[in-house]
């Protein structure tokens, strides 16, 4: 499926294309666009009901057809250029310096080239004196970064070699990007991890090296559909997660681990979520809360738990026996 802001950005282009463009057939049309023919008309469709307020006859964008040809009748008011105040310009300028300054999360030469547009633009209208031009070169960018923006953009899994500030490791992992998110004032890779059958973040200036594979990205549809969530991270947003049932007399964990309720149940039980460094770390603590913390999630937490309890049980059971 197309995002929304990739069709946006086309929309917007559409209406100039064609008045530079008169009587342009809709096979030139959609290959000039990048879109098929269908996906050209599924666009002038949306376009028909775009328009001025008021939004009746003659407020709305129009078209006249003639065999297979398309010209704009009525634009309203799409066509003109936006103009851009000295404090617009300035403000955008600073965005996209601060953009082009995060790994991953634009190109820094197509956001340099921006930059020098508006510089133009804003100094040909007389903003010199608001605006001042600069002549700097785009940051840097690394391989591994471009590997990483390039993989999301083409919708590509990716292999990559992460380090683990928790765990000091660096491990190589295939993962299935879905977005590039921005936590603080560092960028990360939102994708699912094969390895660990769940959506993780890793952060870009811990990527060490990345490359995209030749196949497609497939995260499950529930993991694209769900909005980024950087609610639960503390630390370091690439931990796991653990899903725990808690019993009302466990409550106090609240205020001193970083959890988050997940749903709260009729009779003083709830579900949380937690983010953890260890898996044998985590599995102590649960061990540690007896039966008033139970894992729901992962299942690999949830195994370790179970066979530490089982040894400790039959630990237990031999002593007894030994002392009878």
């Amino acid at each position: 499926m197309t995002p929304v802001s990739t069709r946006l950005v086309r929309l917007l282009n559409m209406v100039p294309y064609f008045q530079a463009n008169p009587r342009v057939t809709r096979t030139q049309a959609a290959a000039a666009l990048g879109v098929s023919v269908k996906q050209l008309g599924d666009d002038l469709d949306q376009l028909w009901l775009c328009g001025l307020p008021g939004y009746g006859p003659g407020d709305l964008i129009d078209f006249e057809f003639s065999g297979d040809t398309i010209e704009v009748t009525f634009s309203a008011g799409m066509d003109t250029p936006l103009q851009l105040t000295s404090p617009e310009a300035t403000g955008l300028l600073v965005a996209l310096r601060a953009l082009a300054d995060i790994p991953g999360v634009v190109d820094p030469e197509a956001a340099r080239s921006a930059i020098a547009k508006i510089e133009a633009a804003a100094g040909a209208a007389g903003h010199d004196n608001d605006v001042v031009a600069v002549d700097e070169p785009a940051p840097v960018e690394s391989n591994a970064a471009a590997e990483v923006r390039a993989a999301v953009r083409d919708n590509r899994a990716v292999s990559i070699d992460y380090y683990a500030a928790s765990h000091d490791t660096l491990s190589t992992r295939i993962v299935d990007p879905i977005r590039i998110v921005l936590v603080g004032d560092q960028s990360y890779l939102e994708a699912w991890s094969r390895e660990a059958e769940g959506v993780r973040l890793f952060r870009f200036d811990r990527i060490v090296d990345a490359a995209v594979l030749d196949e497609p990205s497939a995260p499950p549809e529930p993991a694209t559909q769900a909005p980024p969530d950087t609610s639960l991270f503390d630390a370091d947003p690439s931990l796991p997660s653990a899903t725990l049932a808690l019993a009302p007399e466990a409550s106090w964990m609240f205020e001193y681990y970083p959890m988050r309720v997940l749903r709260e149940l009729p009779d003083g039980h709830c579900e949380a979520a937690i983010t953890y460094g260890s898996e044998e770390w985590m599995a102590r603590q649960v061990l540690g809360m007896g039966s008033a913390v139970r894992v729901l999630a992962p299942e690999s937490l949830a195994n370790r738990v179970r066979e530490a309890a089982t040894a400790a049980l039959e630990t237990y059971q031999a002593a007894a026996r030994s002392g009878s």
